[in-house]
């Protein structure tokens, strides 16, 4: 498949209106849409912001390829978007994008498709290609230099790795969606090594599955290895090679110096097991990243879709009546009965073990995952719940560590039944018994002691707890403190206390309504593209995507934060005291008909927080001129 047959004239714009980056994104999805390449615009823009917040897509040199693979895509496509002033897109290198490529792959997009995608990525890595497009004078010219350079690219020769001469690489590279990252940080590697005269070979694990997989001959063969990857690689392979590990960005934006430090004499040798290098400082990851954080979130986001499918269809069933679930009961209804079985007993009684299931693969990899799960099982059914299972997935997974080391001595004869036998059986037992023994009944105990808290505690202890968890969802608006609130909103959930996510849900969605509502009615204290990107933040407050916000307070952080984050508290605090309870973790005013309690009381906490924080703004941000 050619670009041109995803790239047509009716999705070209050479002269972008936009001068933000959500501008920029709205605009492009509007050329989308207008052209019919669109099932759900909306739903498309919150796949594509939903991409930006786990990293840029602005790759620097000009370039900015938003992306989304997504059921709300009709068909295939690329739009371009080109703007000669530069819009500040967060690029890696700071500078003002010129370029925009809005990759639209549908859920069902197969290889031929994804493999043209990744092919315009590596084109973009061409400074001369990238210079015929801003000089194209019409849409036309904008094919033609398509054309032309993707023939060129697919005549090049595959630059097969074995048989070469040389100091000799091997490379992977993945991103999370493993559409464009993927395949720029590839082609920024080989064309980097080519300049160097150093041969290489990459291995892309993109959407269509891995590439170019690495032979163990060749793995045998190379200098060095080097992992630009921001999600999971299998590296027990590399074991005994240098190896260096870093982010799919670093690849694309330091290539050279990702190669010269792994032909360095001082290089880190993998040793297998942790994931890390020899020499690797403890507690540290290839991108600097907490491990507990990452390990805990590996977990969190695997059991999230267990308790939001599970928490909705339990709400739903109680639409019937709050016992009607129940046998016997006057309000039987045996459609609730089995709402609440799936959702209750079926969905949430998986979700604990699959949290500590994934924090252990998170760590140890594939062999942390059975005993992870069966510890987070045995806290599921001991009491231990949530805290028992964080701590059983972190038992689990430095338990395999451990094993790993000491059995690192035994024959090589043995390596066969380390991962299906030793590993299990003993990650298994050890895990296993220190739960029985150490850590269900105090860890319960301590369960049912905040439990009752919670239950008990007067009108004033729930305010201020709700406070505090409500301003804790705007201080970062997605990254760890406000996880930290949304896992603990999640933890009191699989107990059975609803209020505290309640307000975790109402202090996450005003950030972006108030702003929302501050660009509104204080319009002269915002620039007209402020203005227009505040008009998105209507439909992400109303979703309960906090990070609607991060633009604004990233452009003026003393008197945005302080505006959300004091909106939020009172929010969260409001819902404490209207004695809100939320059973589905997420949903933002799709599941408010689903609250326990009053909704109206729930919507105007809410709406009082927003109004705060958009009052706020207007007082506290200077008129622009």
């Amino acid at each position: 498949m050619k670009i041109t047959e995803l790239l047509k004239k009716d999705t070209i714009l050479l002269d972008l209106k936009s001068s933000t980056k959500l501008a920029v994104i709205d605009e492009l999805a509007d050329v989308l849409d207008s052209a019919g390449r669109l099932a759900d615009k909306e739903k498309f823009k919150e796949e594509i912001l939903a991409r930006e917040a786990q990293s840029t897509t602005g790759i620097g040199e000009g370039i900015a390829i938003p992306h989304a693979k997504t059921s709300a895509v009709k068909v295939p496509s690329i739009a371009f978007g080109r703007s000669k002033a530069g819009v500040d897109y967060e690029a890696l290198d700071n500078q003002p994008s010129h370029l925009f490529f809005m990759i639209a792959a549908s859920e069902g997009a197969n290889s031929d498709h994804l493999e043209t995608l990744a092919r315009l990525s590596s084109m973009l890595m061409d400074l001369s290609f990238r210079q015929q497009l801003l000089d194209a004078k019409t849409a036309e010219d904008v094919l033609t230099a398509i054309d032309e350079k993707e023939k060129e690219r697919l005549a090049e020769e595959s630059g097969d790795f074995e048989g070469m001469n040389g100091r000799k690489i091997l490379a992977v590279t993945a991103c999370p969606t493993g559409i464009a990252h993927t395949y720029m940080a590839a082609d920024a590697l080989k064309a980097k090594a080519n300049e160097l005269g150093i041969e290489i070979k990459v291995e892309t694990r993109g959407s269509g599955g891995a590439k170019n997989v690495l032979t163990a001959g060749e793995i045998k063969d190379a200098d060095a290895i080097i992992v630009a990857a921001d999600t999971k690689v299998d590296m027990d392979r590399f074991k005994g090679k240098k190896v260096i590990q870093a982010g799919v960005a670093d690849g694309i934006r330091r290539p050279q110096e990702l190669i010269e430090k792994a032909l360095s004499e001082n290089a880190p040798i993998y040793k297998g097991g942790d994931g890390k290098s020899q020499d690797e400082p403890a507690g540290e990851t290839s991108t600097n990243q907490n491990a507990f954080y990452k390990h805990l979130m590996n977990g969190v986001s695997h059991m999230l879709p267990f308790v939001v499918g599970g928490g909705i269809l339990i709400a739903i069933g109680f639409i019937f009546g709050i016992t009607s679930h129940v046998p016997g009961d006057e309000n039987y209804n045996r459609f609730a009965e089995a709402l609440n079985t799936i959702g209750g007993g079926n969905a949430f009684g998986l979700m604990i073990p699959v949290l500590a299931g994934f924090i252990a693969m998170s760590i140890a990899d594939r062999p942390g995952l059975a005993p992870g799960m069966v510890g987070g099982f045995m806290a599921a059914q001991g009491g231990s719940g949530f805290l028992g299972g964080l701590i059983a997935g972190f038992l689990a997974g430095y338990v395999v560590i451990l094993l790993k080391k000491a059995l690192q001595g035994l024959p090589q004869s043995l390596e066969g039944i380390k991962t299906i036998l030793l590993y299990p059986v003993l990650a298994i037992f050890i895990s296993g018994m220190v739960m029985f023994f150490v850590v269900d009944k105090p860890v319960a105990a301590f369960n049912t002691a905040l439990g009752e808290w919670l239950a008990g505690m007067g009108t004033t202890n729930a305010v201020i707890l709700g406070l505090i968890l409500g301003g804790m969802m705007a201080i970062d608006m997605g990254g760890p403190i406000n996880k930290a609130a949304y896992t603990f909103g999640i933890a009191m959930i699989a107990d059975g206390v609803l209020t505290p996510h309640a307000a975790i849900m109402a202090g996450g969605m005003v950030p972006p309504l108030g702003i929302a509502l501050a660009t509104t009615f204080f319009r002269r204290k915002f620039t007209k593209q402020e203005r227009e990107a505040g008009k998105t933040n209507y439909i992400m407050g109303a979703s309960f995507i906090t990070e609607g916000a991060i633009p604004f307070a990233a452009a003026d952080p003393g008197r945005v934060i302080p505006s959300i984050v004091i909106g939020s508290a009172v929010a969260g605090a409001l819902s404490m005291l209207f004695e809100i309870g939320l059973p589905a973790p997420h949903g933002g005013i799709f599941v408010i008909p689903l609250i326990e309690g009053n909704p109206f009381l729930y919507v105007l906490a809410i709406l009082i927080g927003a109004v705060i924080t958009a009052i706020l703004l207007g007082v506290l941000k200077k008129e622009v001129k």
